[in-house]
């Protein structure tokens, strides 16, 4: 399944449009703020898959039947910029555990790079039903060995990629690697750049939401 948030019009335009705007996106508190919202509006729809069983409330006067979500929801983030788009899915699946993994770009002298791996905190997964957060979704080379890396830990009910945006090409490995998996976006762009920056995009994610790298 994939779902592309900005393929209907909703609030979430101001949000996607907040973030990519060259002069807004300066304000940091404001930019992270808008990653947090994206991620809340697409744990609200993700949320609509999740298994549910009939619970009975008792209130003041009487009986309310309604339904809950039975399922282990485990919310897995790439650092750093991941973080602000975790914390909006956080603050909706607010009982959800957490995992980490630490992964950056190594570049080579001939333009190519390789996915590097540091560190991975993560709960047991089996049975669960995976998120894993990503802000930028450019070539999937991330997603990919992060997913290879988190399916030592367990193998989970479901998984869905959230992204706040995806390129073509990213999207593409993402579906031949994972089939199975979900993905869930503010955006989709056609375009990357020569050292795989996505285009229109917004720029650095981490950066922008924590200041530069040295």
């Amino acid at each position: 399944m994939i779902y592309n948030l900005s393929a209907q019009n909703s609030v979430a335009n101001r949000f996607l449009a907040e973030l990519r705007d060259i002069d807004i996106q300066q304000d940091r508190q404001r930019f992270r703020r808008n990653l947090e919202r994206i991620g809340e509006i697409l744990a609200y729809e993700i949320s609509k898959t999740l298994d549910y069983e009939p619970y009975e409330i008792e209130t003041q006067l009487g009986i309310a039947d309604t339904r809950l979500p039975v399922q282990r929801v485990v919310l897995a983030t790439i650092l750093r910029a991941g973080l602000p788009f975790h914390q909006g899915m956080l603050n909706y699946f607010d009982s959800a555990d957490s995992a980490f993994i630490s992964a950056y770009r190594r570049h080579h002298k001939d333009g190519t790079f390789e996915i590097q791996l540091d560190y991975i905190s993560t709960p047991d997964l089996n049975d669960c039903v995976l998120i894993l957060c990503d802000p930028m979704l450019a070539t999937g080379a991330s997603i990919k060995e992060a997913i290879l890396s988190l399916e030592r830990f367990g193998q989970p009910a479901a998984v869905h990629i959230a992204t706040v945006i995806a390129s073509a090409a990213g999207l593409e490995t993402v579906r031949q690697n994972h089939p199975k998996a979900s993905v869930w976006m503010g955006a989709l762009d056609d375009e990357l750049t020569a050292k795989s920056y996505i285009v229109p995009g917004l720029g650095d994610a981490g950066d922008l939401a924590f200041g530069e790298k040295l």
